[in-house]
């Protein structure tokens, strides 16, 4: 009775935003949103198309470069002509027009295999970025599922504080009866009435933190949530996730080890590309030429007044350096270090996120076992509550022993949602280490 009316009456003062038809979004409609509209999604997406388009005109390493060039000359220029015959000399004004032009042709035939690695290193540089959009995708849905349960939880405490209000509501009107009759003290009623306010306080305060994860969670999507929106009531936990398939196979489904070892393998085709400089090159070379001179206005005597040439010319040649001040084999060498560099960063990663899912793994398993001490221990505190509760309308039970069993419930509350909320934050962690949000 009491609860119904404080649910009519003091509701409307304290979270007045659950009287009214909020639309209740779904932990799948979130993440179905995040990822489609979160910015570092969309980002890392941005970075995968760029290195598909790199990928996508790399054929061009492998096709011959053309070039067509032309050009047309008008010239008119004042010449003085002297022989040793004076009688030759000649001096005037000259007036030609000169048309030319080519197309060139450059094919590379060999380079030492080094377009071949260029190819696969772009192609796994593509990879590489789908697979970092993966890794993105992956840690955006966990950062999703942890703030929603985290909007859950506090409703479940908000909830928690609502039915403790209901119990301090009866302890005023208690003490007011036993002051009225004259077998109670006023500061019992006091106390009661302070330990109420306080309560009302907290369920304020609660849905300002409610109100902020709320924000929170709508700037993961882009703001593309409802203004006004309430979430799921419980907790989803699957508590029989096992060790062994989580960490099995980790370095294939943990996207960040891909992406390291992708680093490792374009490491390794750099240093392909920087020792094929060591070998000939062999290129065909072909060209087109067309020239046409027309001398409109003579003043040489030996010089032809109309000159047109045209024809083509191939041919190949093999360049092989000698020396080029060391360069190359500097370059190569620091290819080499990369290649070592990015094989330690990729053991050092690999170890260290083995340690980070066993550690993951066993606060799952602990956070697991408490969970079912504080899923017992809250039907204790709830039946210690009541009984106290009818002691005290009866006599038997004092205003401190109440008080004691109320403490006792608020915090075995706190402790189970704390709990609850854990537990999901120790098995998403698990399985986004492991890959497995994605599937």
């Amino acid at each position: 009775m009491m609860l119904r009316y404080f649910a009519a009456v003091g509701l409307f003062f304290l979270v007045p935003g659950l009287l009214y038809g909020q639309q209740k979004v779904s932990l799948e409609e979130v993440i179905e949103l995040a990822l489609e509209t979160n910015y570092d999604v969309r980002l890392a997406r941005t970075d995968a198309e760029s290195a598909s388009t790199d990928a996508e005109y790399v054929v061009g390493a492998f096709l011959p470069t053309v070039g067509v060039t032309a050009s047309t000359t008008w010239n008119n220029n004042n010449q003085e002509l002297r022989f040793e015959d004076a009688s030759r000399n000649n001096s005037g004004k000259a007036q030609s027009n000169n048309t030319t032009a080519s197309a060139q042709l450059n094919w590379t035939l060999f380079d030492g295999t080094r377009m071949f690695a260029t190819r696969e290193r772009i192609a796994v540089i593509e990879e590489q970025g789908h697979t970092l959009v993966k890794n993105q995708m992956v840690n955006t849905i966990a950062l999703v599922i942890n703030n929603y349960y985290d909007i859950v939880r506090q409703k479940q405490q908000l909830r928690a504080i609502v039915e403790q209000m209901s119990v301090s509501e009866e302890r005023v009107k208690l003490a007011e009866r036993k002051l009225e009759v004259g077998t109670g003290i006023k500061p019992e009623l006091l106390q009661a009435r302070v330990d109420y306010n306080a309560q009302r306080t907290q369920a304020i305060q609660q849905e300002s933190t409610i109100a902020q994860l709320k924000a929170q969670l709508n700037e993961l999507v882009g703001l593309q949530l409802p203004e006004q929106f309430d979430v799921a009531d419980t907790i989803l936990i699957d508590l029989n996730l096992d060790r062994t398939e989580l960490i099995d196979n980790l370095e294939n489904t943990n996207f960040t080890l891909v992406a390291a070892r992708q680093n490792v393998h374009i490491a390794n085709l750099s240093l392909r590309e920087r020792r094929a400089e060591f070998l000939p090159f062999l290129n065909f070379n072909a060209s087109y030429t067309y020239s046409q001179t027309d001398n409109t206005r003579l003043i040489n005597p030996f010089a032809p007044v109309y000159n047109k040439s045209n024809g083509y010319n191939y041919g190949l040649t093999l360049n092989f350096p000698l020396l080029n001040g060391f360069n190359t084999r500097r370059l190569t060498q620091q290819a080499r270090i990369e290649v070592s560099r990015q094989s330690l960063l990729y053991d050092q990663l690999r170890t260290g996120i083995n340690v980070d899912i066993r550690n993951a793994y066993v606060n799952y398993d602990n956070a697991r076992k408490i969970l079912l001490i504080e899923e017992e221990n809250i039907n204790l505190a709830k039946e210690n509550v009541s009984i106290a509760l009818e002691g005290f309308k009866r006599g038997v039970t004092t205003f401190i022993e109440l008080r004691t069993a109320q403490q006792s419930l608020e915090e075995a509350y706190t402790r189970l949602i704390t709990a609850r909320y854990n537990t999901k934050v120790a098995e998403t962690e698990l399985l986004r280490l492991s890959g497995r949000l994605l599937r």
